[in-house]
């Protein structure tokens, strides 16, 4: 029975907690105070700790330090109130596993829980593993998979994906590019039954039509030129885990069939090969089109984007969440930080204030880029404003002389998109570079009469 340490000093609450998760399983000891939390962490084995950020007469950073100096594996768990991001963001990077913020329900409690004790056995069963370059990259995507933002963007995100990670159905992820679908498609996995097998991520732009067949399904020795072993495709690398298809509607018409087929058989044929092998995939999948046009046009099955999109989901803009912007940006200089061997400690007000007037059409994308390459340029310990792309500023000055907000900024370019496409919605959205589901929100929320 994994045992948890509470610490808490709101007696009420804590013992509210501690009963709660005593149901649920755990054994669980409760501290009201650091000094007595510490006494307790070091006299019994823990396999877990969740604590407050505010305690009396203790730093809560603080003791994340000195917990982590008795056992640096054990996963800790933050609580806070929304008014205390930047201080969670500091506890993640000084080792916290997560933080939650208050209130929250008992179900966001016991998920966080099971991920934790699920991550710490997971870490203790491959601890005597090499660090590889690939594991790297790995444990960064886990991160930025944690990255919860406090928009309403951001919460009714991670709402779906709580709703619809532990089911089996297929889901279709729409938004800009650089809103971060894929990373929305790993928190998807990471938090669903098949979590423990393969997530593959494969870019259908990227495939030539010619092979596309033999990278989704395999081949066999000598089936066509070329084919000089057997090869096994991404549904099968993919079985019993999940398949993650970026850019769907890139696909030819031929492909479309293809992949229509095994959706729906849930076999699969080899090239060269008569056997069929079963597979067991989830299918997510991306676009940054819409389907709904290339359907009415004919260039997208209606039949393959009704089996896709089972449960639909659209990735904010990074406007759409803009309270998020300084959370996102954190967590991209500690990344750019590691990446680079630096140690650049943050943002002068200055860049501060230029990150909040720009209106980033790149979205998240668009916002690491600009901060890797700012570290790098970088040889203080803070990023200036010298360090920017120029672009940034370009579209600051066309704003700043009439004064524009952002809300006032986005309407006029809106307002401008349409009468360009004779208000044609789909035009204008594809003139705009978002979504016409984007599109219609934004219209709807500026109160446009058309």
């Amino acid at each position: 029975m994994p045992r948890i340490l509470i610490i808490e000093d709101d007696a009420a609450f804590c013992q509210m907690l501690q009963r709660f998760l005593t149901k649920k399983g755990y054994e669980v000891e409760t501290s009201f105070t650091a000094e007595d939390a510490k006494q307790k962490f070091k006299a019994g084995s823990f396999d877990m700790v969740i604590t407050d950020l505010r305690l009396p007469n203790y730093d809560g950073i603080e003791l994340l330090t000195d917990i982590k100096a008795i056992n640096a594996k054990i996963p800790v768990l933050v609580m806070t109130s929304y008014a205390e991001v930047s201080t969670a963001v500091n506890a993640m990077k000084k080792g916290a596993f997560d933080y939650i913020s208050k209130p929250f329900t008992p179900e966001e409690m016991v998920m966080l829980v099971e991920n934790a004790l699920d991550q710490k056995t997971t870490q203790v069963e491959k601890n005597a593993e090499p660090k590889t370059k690939e594991s790297q990259d790995k444990v960064e995507v886990s991160a930025s998979n944690g990255i919860k933002g406090i928009s309403d963007a951001s919460k009714k995100l991670h709402e779906y994906i709580k709703l619809v990670a532990p089911t089996d159905m297929s889901i279709l992820i729409t938004g800009e590019s650089g809103t971060g679908k894929e990373v929305t498609a790993k928190s998807i996995h990471d938090t669903s039954k098949r979590k423990d097998f393969n997530f593959i991520a494969v870019d259908c732009g990227a495939i030539p039509k010619e092979i596309a067949t033999s990278e989704f399904f395999g081949h066999v020795k000598g089936s066509f030129t070329g084919a000089i072993e057997d090869k096994i495709g991404h549904f099968e690398a993919a079985n019993g885990g999940t398949l993650f298809l970026d850019e769907i509607g890139n696909l030819s018409y031929e492909n479309q069939i293809q992949l229509l087929r095994a959706l729906q058989e849930r076999k699969i044929k080899r090239v060269g090969s008569t056997k069929e092998i079963s597979v067991d995939v989830r299918v997510i999948t991306a676009t940054n089109e819409d389907l709904v046009e290339a359907v009415e046009k004919g260039t997208f099955r209606e039949d393959l984007y009704h089996r896709i999109n089972e449960f639909s989901i659209e990735t904010p803009s990074l406007q759409e969440r803009f309270e998020d912007l300084p959370l996102f940006a954190d967590f991209f200089l500690d990344k750019a930080n590691r990446s680079l061997d630096k140690r650049v400690l943050g943002f002068s007000d200055e860049t501060t204030l230029v990150f909040k007037q720009y209106h980033w059409p790149g979205n998240l994308r668009e916002l690491q880029n600009i901060i890797k390459r700012s570290v790098l340029l970088t040889t203080g310990d803070i990023i200036q404003t010298d360090v920017l792309p120029k672009e940034l500023f370009e579209v600051n000055k066309k704003v700043a002389p009439d004064n524009f907000s952002k809300d006032a900024y986005e309407k006029d370019q809106i307002i401008k998109a349409l009468k360009e496409t004779n208000f044609n919605k789909s035009k204008a959205a594809k003139l705009l570079k978002v979504t016409r589901k984007t599109l219609y929100n934004k219209i709807n929320q500026y109160n446009l009469d058309l």
